[in-house]
C-alpha cells in the first residue's frame, strides 16, 4: 500500500492536469459553492506546478531558446481565450478588460518577473549575466507594441474616448503580429544564439547544463500534458473568477484588479519556471520567459480581441491613463538601462520591483 502511495505522489504531474480538466468539465457554466471554491483552488495550484515541470521536460529537450517560446505562446494562447470568453460573458463592464490584462501582465513580466529573477541570480551567483544584443531586441520589440497598442488609442480623434477607429484597431493587430512573428524568427532562426545563456566571461552557453535531455516520447507525452495543465489553470480561473470579481467589488477596489488577478494567475507557472532558471545561473532564460510573454501577450491578445470586436456588442477600450502610462515609460527607461551593461547587481533587481510595487499599489488606490 505504501508502495502504492509512493507512486502515485511521484506521478502527481501525470493526474493533475488529468485531474484539473475533469473538474472543469464539472464545474464549468456552474455557480459553485465555497466547499467546490477551495477544491478548485487547490487543483489551480496543482496545475500550475504541473505546467511548470511540463515545460521544463519540453525546454530540455528541444533547447533554449525554443523552450522559453513553448511555455509563452501556450500560455498567451489560453490567456487570450480566458479574456475573449470574459469579454463575451461580462458585456459593456468588461470594456476594459483586455486593455487591464495586457496590461498588468506587461508590469508583471517587464518588472515582477525581471526583477525578481535579476535578484535571485544576483544574490546566488554574484552578478546575473545575458546576452544584452537579444534582451534588447525583446525590450524594443515589448516596448513599440505596448506603445502601438495601448498608448495611442488615448491620443486617436477618430474615435471618442480612448479607442480605436476600426481601421486603426486592424492596424494596429496586424503591426502586432507582425513585429512578433519577426521577432521569433530572430529569436530561433537568424540570430538564435542572442538568447542562449552565457558565462560570466560572456561566451555562449550551447550544451544542456544538467542530465541528458529526455526522449522524444517523454517530451511529447509533456507536451499535451502541458496543454491539459493550461487549459484546466484557465479553465479552473474563469471557473472562481466570478468569487473573484465578487470580493473585489465587496472589498471596494477598482474593476482593474480584476485584470491584475487574472494576469497573475496565467503567468504564474512562467514566474515558477523563470525563478527556477535564474537559481541555475541561466538568467538569460529567464529574460526569454519575462519578455516573451509580454511580447506575446500584446502581440496574440490585440490580434485577438480585434477580431473578437466583430461580434462584441460593448466598446473596446485599450488607452491607458496617464498614471499607467507614467509607470510603462519608467519601465522603459529602466529596463533599458538594466539591459545595456549585460549584467546586474541586485540594485537593478530591486528597482524593477519597486516599480512593480508601485504598480500593484496604483492598481489598489488609483
Amino acid at each position: 500500500m505504501i508502495t502504492r502511495l509512493r507512486s502515485l505522489a511521484a506521478r502527481w504531474t501525470l493526474l493533475v492536469p488529468v485531474l484539473a480538466v475533469v473538474l472543469l468539465v464539472f464545474t464549468w457554466g456552474r455557480d459553485l459553492p465555497g466547499a467546490v471554491v477551495a477544491l478548485v483552488t487547490v487543483v489551480l495550484a496543482g496545475s500550475v506546478l504541473a505546467a511548470v515541470h511540463h515545460a521544463e521536460v519540453v525546454a530540455h529537450r528541444v533547447g533554449e531558446p525554443f523552450g522559453s517560446l513553448v511555455l509563452a505562446v501556450a500560455v498567451t494562447i489560453i490567456e487570450v481565450a480566458l479574456i475573449v470568453t470574459l469579454m463575451v460573458d461580462g458585456g459593456d463592464k468588461s470594456a476594459t478588460l483586455a486593455r487591464d490584462t495586457v496590461f498588468a501582465a506587461v508590469m508583471i513580466t517587464c518588472n515582477g518577473i525581471v526583477g525578481i529573477c535579476l535578484l535571485v541570480g544576483s544574490l546566488r551567483h554574484g552578478t546575473a549575466v545575458f546576452n544584452p544584443e537579444g534582451t534588447g531586441a525583446a525590450l524594443a520589440t515589448v516596448a513599440t507594441l505596448a506603445t502601438l497598442s495601448l498608448v495611442l488609442p488615448t491620443f486617436t480623434t477618430s474615435k471618442p474616448g480612448p479607442e480605436f477607429s476600426t481601421v486603426q484597431l486592424t492596424f494596429a493587430a496586424f503591426s502586432s503580429l507582425i513585429l512578433y512573428g519577426l521577432f521569433v524568427a530572430t529569436q530561433t532562426v537568424r540570430h538564435r544564439d542572442y538568447f542562449l545563456p552565457v558565462t560570466k566571461e560572456g561566451a555562449v552557453i550551447t550544451g544542456a547544463d544538467h542530465a541528458a535531455p529526455p526522449t522524444g516520447r517523454r517530451a511529447c507525452i509533456s507536451l499535451g500534458l502541458l496543454g491539459l495543465a493550461l487549459v484546466g489553470v484557465v479553465g479552473l480561473a474563469k471557473g472562481v473568477s466570478p468569487t473573484i470579481e465578487a470580493g473585489v467589488e465587496g472589498a471596494g477596489l477598482p474593476p482593474s484588479v480584476v485584470g491584475v488577478i487574472i494576469a497573475l494567475l496565467v503567468l504564474l507557472p512562467e514566474t515558477i519556471a523563470a525563478l527556477r532558471a535564474a537559481r541555475r545561473d541561466r538568467v538569460q532564460t529567464s529574460l526569454n520567459l519575462a519578455l516573451g510573454s509580454a511580447m506575446a501577450s500584446i502581440g496574440l491578445t490585440i490580434p485577438a480581441v480585434a477580431l473578437a470586436s466583430v461580434w462584441l456588442s460593448g466598446p473596446l477600450v485599450l488607452g491607458l491613463g496617464s498614471t499607467h502610462m507614467l509607470l510603462l515609460a519608467l519601465t522603459v527607461v529602466v529596463a533599458s538601462l538594466t539591459v545595456v551593461p549585460g549584467r546586474a547587481t541586485p540594485l537593478q533587481g530591486g528597482v524593477h520591483l519597486v516599480i512593480f510595487a508601485a504598480y500593484l499599489e496604483l492598481a489598489l488606490n488609483p
